[in-house]
């Protein structure tokens, strides 16, 4: 305490602020005084961590110091400048502050009480009701896709794989993949946007649909690198998305509609109960409507 007394004094000295170092009563030492508000010693405690030098501690003493008069500072031409109702900090705080409880409430209720699994026909259910939402906005593909150097020896190798219309020997794509390709992809359960393909895959594509049509398998040679694409599936822009494709989602939507139900429920029974209990009453007038 006696070295933290030391250094704010100075502090002072470097700040030169023009507030006097003072002692308002025997038990608080003040520090700084700004338009009738007061920095005490004690709230310095903790600036200054052990271990660090005069030189540091000083520095850090005098910049706290001067950014608490600062803000003091603009407090003050803040109160001077706002309107009454805009300083009624007490209702705000009291409504920030339910918030904050109900929040805190409802979300350990739903901690305990939320069901979690979503079963697959729930899923299968929300979207067959629901499939008006889930049109594509854009061209979707799965693919298979390997980029080699152009005079990689094993091309007829990846060519003869990937060109099966019907086996797709995956696990031989990708173990081929690991030593000779400079990229690949093999996983064709996930569907990606046509024009993310094209930005890993230089296919000049002017109308997707007649490309998609005509192309399973696609295979060229630009700056150095053979690109072989063989194209699984498609969807089509403005079509429905597929279930696989919007599962996450919709399950997403129905624990949200289950969290707002369980919600809406605790509202409902917390009312009764108080209703029940002759807990509120509400005034008209000079009349008084009592809860029944």
């Amino acid at each position: 305490m006696k070295k933290l007394g030391v250094l704010i004094g100075i502090a002072f000295l470097v700040l030169s602020s023009g507030c006097d170092y003072f002692q308002k009563s025997s038990k608080e030492v003040v520090v700084a005084e700004c338009y009738g508000k007061y920095l005490y010693e004690s709230d310095l405690q903790g600036i200054v961590p052990e271990g660090v030098g005069t030189m540091d501690s000083i520095q850090r003493v005098s910049t706290f110091i001067d950014s608490w008069i600062k803000r003091q500072v603009l407090i003050h031409q803040a109160e001077n400048n706002l309107d009454k109702e805009a300083l009624d900090l007490d209702k705000q705080m009291e409504e920030y502050r339910n918030s904050l409880i109900i929040y805190e409430y409802e979300s350990q209720l739903i901690g305990q009480k939320l069901d979690t699994i979503v079963h697959e026909d729930e899923i299968a259910e929300y979207y067959e009701q629901n499939k008006e939402d889930f049109q594509l906005r854009n061209t979707m593909v799965r693919v298979v896709y390997v980029i080699l150097d152009e005079d990689c020896k094993q091309k007829p190798d990846f060519k003869k794989l990937l060109n099966d219309p019907d086996t797709l020997m995956l696990q031989n794509i990708d173990i081929q993949a690991t030593y000779y390709a400079a990229k690949s992809f093999v996983d064709v359960d996930q569907w990606m946007r046509l024009d993310e393909l094209t930005n890993i895959i230089p296919i000049q594509i002017f109308n997707a649909e007649i490309f998609l049509k005509k192309n399973k398998f696609v295979s060229f040679d630009v700056n150095g690198y053979t690109y072989m694409v063989r194209f699984v599936d498609y969807l089509l822009e403005e079509s429905t998305s597929p279930i696989e494709m919007v599962r996450d989602n919709i399950k997403s939507v129905i624990l949200a509609q289950r969290k707002q139900a369980l919600i809406e429920q605790m509202k409902t029974a917390l009312y009764e109960k108080a209703k029940k209990d002759h807990a509120f009453e509400v005034y008209v007038g000079s009349s008084t409507i009592e809860n029944e």
